[in-house]
């Protein structure tokens, strides 16, 4: 018997794995004498079993077959008693099969269920203390000596090399993104899902290459080494995040490279004073034409101050867009051709699609004096006319 189970005989040892098979043995002989008297099994023993079981780790598995095994050892030593002793009274027993099966299948069954439910309490826990660990890390608030604990608990090296993942509003990693990646703790909140990568070896691109077949938008942090820098890597996590435009779609956003996106997404209320003071003037046009204007400017900005790049991504000629940027300097009192003041317009452009213009008027704040003519260094913006 001990050979046919050994997971069992392993976890208990040969001697008490001995006293388990008498004990089942016993019980399955009981219940069909209580069923000959009309009386139920009594379960109580088969329920603390399964709960015993559970804790100690056994299989499921493991635990029904010796109940099985039980039952057939049952029958086996009353049939070659029978045949000893009466063979002509063998037919006789052959009715009592279904009874000792009905035993056996109804004390496996009260195991197999007290099993599950320890089973699905133990997992509750555990995801519990799991939470609860992950936010220690992820919040910040508990010493370093608390923070490196909840990381060993976790089974994180330290050193080592981690980074986090925040996901969009609504977004979901159910079809976990692990096929790549060597580990990812989830941790399910109001306020999203957040995903901590223990790297590895693998660079930080391996990230994004896991989360493309989840079709998410998602922001990732830098690669930090220390469990207590996972509180400030979440926090790097969302700015990605929010550096991400406004309906972008799709995608997963590396911090470093969109550190000025990042910038602006960190400071909301110098966001909107950056949109008011550098685009008031253009925000403040009717919606037709500040789209125009804008996504001109964003276009221009993406081809690198190239207005025949521009040009080609608008569908239309190259005058028009040099008209158009004209009229966004005119209104904005900035020049293209001032690196500063690209660097002002490129931050306000990306403050604006972070967060979309409303529909309601917006209030001018009123623009510096424009750029006399003089000063300019080309005759078209950003001087873009030998491109």
């Amino acid at each position: 018997m001990p050979t046919e189970e050994p997971a069992y005989a392993a976890l208990l040892g040969r001697a008490e794995l001995r006293d388990r098979i008498h004990h089942v043995l016993r019980q399955a002989v009981e219940g069909l004498a209580r069923g000959s008297r009309g009386l139920a099994p009594d379960l109580a023993d088969a329920r603390a079993d399964g709960a015993l079981r559970a804790g100690q780790g056994l299989p499921l598995e493991s635990l029904l077959r010796v109940y099985r095994l039980g039952g057939r050892l049952v029958w086996q030593t009353l049939t070659e008693a029978v045949a000893a002793h009466d063979p002509a009274a063998l037919p006789r027993l052959l009715p009592a099969a279904p009874a000792l099966w009905e035993v056996v299948d109804r004390l496996a069954d009260a195991a197999a269920g007290s099993y599950r439910r320890a089973e699905t309490g133990r997992g509750e826990r555990e995801r519990e203390l799991r939470a609860s660990l992950l936010d220690t890390l992820f919040d910040g608030t508990a010493p370093p000596e608390t923070a490196a604990e909840s990381a060993h608990r976790l089974g994180l090296a330290e050193p080592g090399r981690f980074a986090v993942v925040v996901l969009g509003p609504g977004e979901s990693a159910d079809a976990h993104p692990a096929a790549g990646l060597p580990r990812v703790l989830w941790r399910v909140r109001a306020d999203g899902e957040t995903g901590l990568v223990d790297l590895g070896h693998l660079p930080l691109e391996s990230v994004r290459e896991a989360l493309a077949p989840l079709g998410v938008r998602a922001g990732v942090s830098p690669v930090v080494a220390a469990p207590g820098e996972l509180a400030a890597a979440r926090r790097l996590a969302v700015l990605a995040l929010r550096a991400a435009p406004a309906g972008e779609g799709p995608g997963t956003v590396l911090l470093d490279e969109r550190l000025p996106a990042a910038l602006v997404a960190a400071e909301s209320e110098l966001a909107d004073r950056l949109r008011r003071v550098v685009l008031g003037p253009v925000l403040a046009l009717a919606p037709q034409d500040r789209r125009v204007l804008l996504n001109t400017l964003g276009t221009w900005l993406a081809c690198q101050g190239s207005t025949t790049y521009a040009a080609q991504r608008l569908y239309c000629h190259r005058n028009t867009v040099s008209n158009r940027l004209r009229r966004l300097e005119q209104l904005t009192g900035r020049s293209l051709s001032d690196p500063s003041h690209v660097v002002e317009l490129a931050l306000a452009h990306t403050a604006v699609t972070q967060r979309p213009v409303s529909r309601h008027p917006v209030t001018p704040t009123p623009a510096p004096p424009p750029v006399p003519p003089a000063q300019r260094t080309s005759r078209t913006p950003g001087d873009t006319a030998r491109r």
